[in-house]
């Protein structure tokens, strides 16, 4: 239930704002993944930011943990 709500947290927040929160919510959410175990998710995610928002504040730590994370 409580991923269920984030995601929809995560949705909303996605329809507006600038890219750089969108970046910022898609990278909390990987995050969010990595911690659950969720590491292909996290992965997808993370290669999402590089992406789509290779210019924001996030793209070079979301490369990083892309780096960082052995796919499955």
């Amino acid at each position: 239930m409580r991923k269920l709500v984030l995601l929809g947290m995560v949705l909303l927040g996605l329809m507006g704002g600038c890219a750089a929160d969108k970046s910022q919510e898609l990278f909390e959410t990987a995050q969010f993944e990595e911690k659950q175990n969720n590491k292909e998710h996290a992965r997808k995610l993370y290669q999402e930011i590089v992406d789509k928002y290779p210019d924001s504040p996030v793209a070079k730590q979301a490369e990083a943990r892309l780096a960082a994370i052995k796919p499955d």
